[in-house]
């Protein structure tokens, strides 16, 4: 049994070692990558396709705007990362919108006084 307990632990240490090791890794990984133009350019064109759905839906968020507005601001001035951020943010925001309509297009039913 206390071998047993042992070799557990063992287990439990060799596995949180391996799982920090890899999470440093993947984090030193991550800030050495910048963003590139093609980066920006691909997140970009999901935001927009996104907020073009949305628009179809006649539900565009203002703060969708607001983000893509940020993201062209970020790319103009060379801050890829920041514009890459943005425009993820957008393409969420959008998504987000377009759920909305989707949801509001059977429960609006539910709101009505009968």
């Amino acid at each position: 049994m206390f071998r047993k307990r042992m070799r557990i632990r063992a287990l439990i240490r060799l596995a949180v070692v391996l799982s920090v090791a890899g999470l440093t890794t993947a984090a030193l990984t991550t800030k050495t990558l910048a963003a590139s133009a093609d980066d920006f350019k691909a997140a970009l064109a999901k935001a927009e396709a996104a907020n073009k759905q949305a628009g179809a839906l006649k539900n565009q968020w203002t703060t969708t705007e607001k983000e893509l507005k940020a993201a062209h601001k970020a790319a103009a001035s060379g801050n890829f990362d920041e514009a890459v951020k943005h425009a993820n943010q957008a393409e969420a925001l959008a998504n987000a919108s377009i759920a909305q309509a989707k949801a509001e297009e059977t429960a609006w039913t539910e709101a009505v006084i009968r």
